[in-house]
């Protein structure tokens, strides 16, 4: 039983646990970025991207927008895994809205291999994410509403060679998409 300046009843004394505070792994190369939405009367201004002289992203040095898209995630969808072997991504996802990104590291010599990552992205705080080729990611929209997610990419998709390779959604179990409970 554990010392308690408080008494507990039993039930409470023997279920009970200490929260941990120890940061999660992280996956080499992955990068967040927050993008502050400014509010004002008539709605809200945000500067997501900065390029420099070269075309090159400010924030994420050596990275070139070759193309961007945009997919909406119904609520409860879950769009996972996928990876791609050529392609860096960056996702951002617009001030009032949020998804759970998973990121797990498939890289055999990476310092980081075999780590997973559940992010909350979301407008304001962590709404982009800088996902390297090798890592595979996805998403479930844990919201009550559709969810806008764009994605810069640094490689234009080719339907003749698709640098698109999928994993089931449940590869590393179906609990990984569920959200954690106390």
């Amino acid at each position: 039983m554990k010392s308690s300046a408080v008494p507990l009843i039993d039930q409470a004394a023997k279920e009970s646990f200490r929260q941990s505070y120890e940061a999660a792994p992280t996956i080499d190369g992955v990068q967040f970025k927050n993008v502050k939405a400014i509010p004002a009367d008539e709605g809200d201004f945000a500067e997501v991207l900065r390029l420099s002289e070269d075309g090159g992203l400010v924030d994420f040095p050596g990275f070139h927008i070759r193309q961007i898209n945009r997919t909406r995630l119904e609520s409860g969808s879950i769009k996972a895994w996928h990876f791609h072997y050529k392609q860096d991504e960056i996702w951002y996802v617009p001030a009032g809205q949020s998804i759970v990104v998973g990121l797990w590291d498939i890289r055999k010599n990476s310092p980081s291999a075999g780590v997973k990552m559940r992010v909350c992205l979301s407008g304001g705080h962590k709404s982009m994410v800088h996902i390297p080729r090798g890592v595979a990611h996805g998403s479930v929209n844990l919201s009550h509403d559709s969810v806008q997610l764009f994605y810069f990419v640094n490689q234009q998709f080719n339907l003749d060679d698709p640098d698109e390779y999928r994993l089931h959604w449940d590869a590393i179990g179906a609990d990984f998409w569920t959200p954690e409970r106390d």
